[in-house]
């Protein structure tokens, strides 16, 4: 072979090489809601709630769980992040492990990996700091923070807008000025003042990581349940209860100041699988909204 037929062989290769290499996508952070998608035989509804408060049971996501998050961030699994299945992306929430009482403030960001037994997927570092084992879950309490929320979402592209009206404007008039005394040229306009383009794409934009704060607080474990429904009507609770005989639930009302409710549920259990067992047979009793509480 000659010299020059080897370098025209080493160079086709080397660019072939170059064409299957595949790119790492970019990251584009936006705002994300989403419409409904199927996952785990479970339909979603993703929905915007600046005022979740909600209890379950939190797993952790992969460390090699994908390379951008739902809301185009690249994914790190040291970093304070949540994924959830229904919530606006990005949101800001407290995390509370309520059987050690520790919590911590994360950026959910990602759809994770939807299941109707969990409440919310936790990065390594997270579960790290509020003692959460890999591939273990725990019962947690999860409180979506509105003004942070709002902060870290309303400003990125997708957001949604609010209709502002306009302002009347003013009509301005201009008028050519005589130089001050011991001033030298000619009187004219004020000349607008240039902003260089340097002076605002040089600006860094802000770290879309959390501070690695744990805040500790009294452990307040409580008892699994699978919640079936809520009513306001006893006579509805009690007809829910009399469709799903089989299953054996009961009916637990709930008083909140003047309001009261009937939860149909199914429990209460001690043990996580357990509770993930009731709640299969409650999904393929036909109950597909049924999820996993801590009361």
């Amino acid at each position: 072979m000659s010299r020059t037929a080897f370098f025209l062989l080493a160079a086709s290769i080397e660019v072939a090489g170059c064409q299957t290499r595949p790119s790492a996508p970019r990251p584009s952070v936006h705002y994300e809601l989403g419409p409904p998608y199927k996952a785990a035989g479970i339909w979603w509804y993703p929905r915007e709630s600046y005022a979740a408060d909600v209890t379950g049971l939190a797993s952790v996501l992969p460390r090699e769980h994908t390379s951008l998050t739902s809301d185009g961030e690249v994914y790190d699994p040291s970093a304070m992040a949540a994924a959830h299945p229904t919530l606006q992306l990005p949101a800001i929430a407290r995390i509370i492990n309520l059987e050690n009482g520790r919590s911590v403030v994360v950026r959910v960001n990602d759809r994770g990996q939807p299941t109707p037994h969990r409440l919310v997927q936790v990065t390594s570092g997270v579960a790290e700091l509020l003692g959460i084992p890999e591939g273990g879950a725990a019962q947690v309490r999860m409180i979506v923070l509105p003004a942070e929320s709002h902060a870290a979402a309303d400003d990125l592209p997708g957001a949604p807008v609010l209709p502002i009206a306009a302002a009347p404007r003013a009509v301005v008039q201009s008028a050519e000025l005589p130089p001050p005394p011991g001033a030298r040229g000619e009187a004219g306009r004020i000349a607008p003042t240039r902003i260089a383009a340097a002076e605002l794409t040089d600006t860094p934009a802000p770290a879309l990581d959390l501070p690695k704060t744990v805040t500790q607080g009294p452990p307040k474990p409580g008892r699994l349940w699978v919640r079936l429904d809520v009513f306001q009507s006893y006579h509805y609770a009690a007809a829910e209860r009399a469709k799903l005989f089989a299953l054996a639930p009961r009916i637990v009302p709930v008083s909140e100041g003047r309001a009261r409710s009937f939860r149909v549920m199914l429990g209460p259990f001690s043990k996580v699988a357990d509770a993930d067992a009731a709640l299969d047979r409650a999904i393929g009793a036909g109950v597909p909204d049924a999820r996993i509480v801590v009361e």
